[in-house]
């Protein structure tokens, strides 16, 4: 399974579920345009890459703001070229029980989480239909598909992001465009420890560990891949068992 030949873009891909992302993309051949709303997080993970001997460029902006988008599509087309490969991963959280929820609290998640995927794909797609062939996978989260306490405005954002790849999927499924998303479980990133400790949830889960990076990472190679152009509109769920559906 190679993507050589391949430019892609992973957006939030400075550190995280995103970083590693981008550096396994890289690895298997693709240019990386690492695009993220923190420079120093976006150019580690890019020099990660280049110390492995890959490709990649920073690009820096708010991939939720709709000029930012275009400035970040242009700068990436001039450094690297057509796109066909979107990951749409950057997202945030804020944990509030329901009751305490704030409008701006629920304005801001959703114009992150599910706003910013829409932008940044329709922003790209034209790259796509003009190559004939295209894959964007789509960052979910399980808590789309169990709900969770404190995290209403959340589970909602991702609720929509699973719906967005559905309805997308089916719109473009004779143009050599797959959309799948990947909801993941618990993983170990720095937004999961701003709310919990790994090691305190690890033996709760059904694997008794929780996830790596690099567990979703390697899920979303498969679906950008060619090997998978028989794959659309599907979750794939990468949770240690947490959820079977």
């Amino acid at each position: 399974m190679t993507h050589e030949g391949r430019n892609a873009v992973v957006t939030g891909g400075g550190r995280g579920i995103g970083r590693a992302i981008a550096t396994v993309l890289a690895a298997k051949g693709a240019a990386v345009a690492v695009w993220d709303l923190n420079e120093t997080d976006a150019e580690e993970t890019v020099a990660l890459i280049r110390e492995a001997g890959g490709k990649a460029i920073a690009v820096i902006g708010d991939a939720a703001d709709t000029a930012t988008v275009r400035q970040s599509a242009a700068q990436t087309r001039a450094e690297l070229g057509p796109v066909t490969i979107l990951v749409n991963n950057a997202g945030i959280t804020k944990y509030s029980v329901f009751l305490d929820l704030t409008e701006e609290n629920w304005d801001r998640i959703i114009r992150v989480n599910l706003k910013g995927p829409f932008l940044v794909t329709q922003a790209l797609m034209p790259d796509m239909l003009e190559a004939g062939w295209g894959r964007i996978i789509n960052i979910s989260s399980s808590s789309a598909q169990t709900g969770g306490p404190a995290v209403t405005h959340y589970a909602a954002s991702k609720g929509g992001v699973i719906g967005f790849t559905k309805a997308l999927a089916l719109e473009f499924i004779d143009k050599g465009i797959t959309v799948n998303n990947v909801p993941p479980g618990t993983v170990d990133t720095p937004l999961m420890r701003e709310g919990f400790d790994p090691e305190q949830i690890a033996p709760h889960m059904p694997m008794k560990r929780v996830g790596q990076p690099e567990d979703i990472a390697y899920a979303v190679a498969y679906l950008a891949s060619e090997e998978a152009g028989y794959v659309t509109g599907q979750t794939l769920s990468v949770n240690g068992g947490r959820y079977f559906f």
